[in-house]
């Protein structure tokens, strides 16, 4: 049986997860967080720091990243993370080619390959797949992003920004090539279809109304009290909704810069003459 660290990053809303089996001392990553200060342009480690002093206090052995899709609210630490652990591998869903393609010229980023190369391994729609001795069970959960993962292992599925806590909803879907109709099928058809005791964890938690963190429930409490979509929740319903608000609510802070360096596996751009990286911010 696996068990779970947690680390909630309170700039970015953002969980991330440590899954590791304590009988052979293999370890994975959900959504790891490299900090950054978009005013001051300052990148810091602290996030991943965290995470890598858990694996070496508990002798863990570090050996894949998992991200449930290309983040548009935090940059990723999974390089900062592989570049201390050389051997580690990065996993994404195979969809993210769609997301570098849309992003591609936005950006203008003539030299990125749009063939999911950057990361070292595409995830199939459920597949399954072993890390190390921990087996994973991948499904698309599209709909927030075309590119988007829920992992299964073992009774505990990681939604990312798919399915919040009830009390706060879904993920948003007007982000390029999301979708309100898919995400609906992803949760009707695909989450809530698993046994009712499987147990969810988030990948963002709001604290609305201020209430303390909370990053678990399970299927059966979602289709019984999540607020945007319960077991009952029709289709129609579900699409007005959700496209009604999301026409209301602001960009992510964290968007320009994140999606550039996320479609690139965490990879920041290259140092130009002068030793310093920049990142592209287009005005519209």
């Amino acid at each position: 049986m696996t068990k779970i660290k947690t680390f909630f990053d309170k700039a970015t809303f953002t969980l991330t997860y440590i899954v590791y089996d304590e009988a052979s001392g293999d370890a994975l990553v959900i959504d790891p967080v490299l900090d950054y200060n978009p005013n001051s342009g300052k990148i810091s480690k602290g996030s991943v720091e965290l995470i890598l002093s858990f694996i070496k206090e508990s002798n863990l052995s570090l050996k894949a990243v998992l991200e449930t899709h290309a983040h548009a609210d935090h940059i990723s630490g999974a390089k900062s993370l592989k570049e201390v652990t050389p051997h580690l591998k990065i996993l994404i869903g195979e969809r993210i080619k769609e997301v570098q393609e849309t992003f591609k010229p936005f950006f203008n980023l003539n030299d990125l390959k749009t063939d999911g190369s950057q990361f070292d391994k595409l995830v199939k729609d459920e597949e399954e797949f072993m890390v190390g001795t921990i087996r994973v069970k991948a499904f698309n959960t599209p709909g927030h992003t075309p590119a988007c993962l829920s992992y299964l292992i073992e009774d505990k599925l990681f939604t990312g920004d798919a399915l919040f806590m009830p009390d706060y909803g879904t993920g948003r879907c007007d982000f390029p090539k999301g979708s309100a109709d898919e995400l609906y099928k992803s949760i009707k058809d695909k989450i809530y279809s698993l046994p009712n005791s499987t147990r969810i964890f988030v990948g963002h938690d709001y604290q609305p109304d201020g209430r303390d963190l909370k990053f678990e429930s399970t299927v059966k409490e979602q289709k019984e009290k999540n607020i945007h979509i319960m077991e009952k929740t029709t289709k129609e319903f579900f699409v007005d909704f959700r496209n009604k608000r999301d026409k209301t609510l602001e960009a992510p802070r964290l968007l320009l810069p994140s999606i550039q360096v996320n479609i690139q596996a965490g990879e920041l751009p290259k140092p130009e003459s002068n030793g310093v990286s920049y990142l592209k911010l287009p005005i519209r």
